[in-house]
């Protein structure tokens, strides 16, 4: 089947977003958009996101899916913005409710805020598929990260979120609210049993300096190469690695902010009584 996969690199926050499509005037998805945020003076624009609406437009595309691979820490998302423009749906893994739950009780949210997943158009169940156009895509359950992390495989192509990142780089931390490392190491082991030839696309890339950034692998790569988690790495040492590594690693620039959009997909908090909407800053809490 042919797929063409178009990514687009936030230098900001360093995250890949993804337009997925079957060329000129076909269905398309969207993965993990970005909003721009600036933290200095609390303001967003959609320089980002007006490069995937730009592409979308010159190429055609019907958007029938706007896709997060969980709530993301380290940007916003564009996922309103995208609806209102071009259409589709927003959709999660339905585990984000454990994740909105864990924030709302950090943040001390307005008693309205629901903690069913009900901002999202659709909530993914574990092996769900799913299609645009004629494509078939299937939501993977794959926690650790955080309670809600899904991959997205379409054929031979499998969008991981922060599950993994490149062999050179490793894996995604795991010391969020509700995140466990064995629990990712098992989830990792099931995305690695599958055909060595699968191409695995980075919701992010932390480059060392030889290297350039880098949106792509392979799950024989992975097995091969990568330094938390290569064939031979038991649960356990993993474990091991990855909490004490998690140790040693400060909060991201924008996960305050970031976190109190994205369990709402993406929408701003309500505005209060002189019509502004604010953000929270929990202190001495994370």
């Amino acid at each position: 089947m042919h797929i063409e996969i178009q990514p687009f690199f936030d230098q900001a926050t360093s995250t890949f977003t993804y337009v997925v499509h079957q060329g000129q005037g076909s269905s398309a998805a969207i993965i993990d958009s970005v909003l721009d945020y600036d933290p200095k003076a609390g303001r967003t624009t959609t320089h980002s996101a007006d490069k995937v609406v730009s592409f979308i437009k010159e190429h055609e595309l019907n958007v029938e899916w706007i896709l997060e691979t969980h709530a993301h820490a380290d940007h916003l998302s564009a996922a309103p913005y995208l609806r209102k423009l071009l259409g589709g749906r927003i959709a999660i893994g339905e585990r984000i409710t454990q994740v909105q739950g864990a924030f709302k009780k950090l943040f001390n949210l307005e008693p309205e805020f629901a903690l069913d997943g009900s901002q999202f158009d659709h909530l993914f169940k574990d092996g769900e598929t799913f299609r645009f156009g004629d494509l078939e895509a299937t939501a993977i359950n794959v926690p650790g990260h955080t309670p809600a992390d899904m991959a997205y495989q379409i054929g031979e192509h499998l969008f991981v979120g922060d599950t993994l990142f490149l062999p050179d780089v490793g894996t995604a931390r795991c010391d969020f609210p509700g995140g466990d490392a064995r629990t990712l190491y098992r989830s990792i082991k099931k995305l690695l049993s599958l055909p060595g030839q699968t191409r695995l696309y980075m919701c992010h890339d932390y480059p060392p300096d030889e290297r350039p950034v880098s949106h792509l692998s392979t799950i024989a790569d992975q097995r091969a190469y990568n330094i938390h988690v290569h064939d031979g790495v038991t649960e356990d040492e993993f474990v091991a690695l990855r909490e004490a590594r998690d140790a040693t690693l400060e909060m991201p620039v924008l996960i305050l902010p970031s976190v109190q959009l994205n369990i709402r997909a993406g929408q701003f908090p309500p505005a209060e009584d002189n019509g502004i909407a604010y953000l929270k800053i929990p202190l001495n809490q994370l």
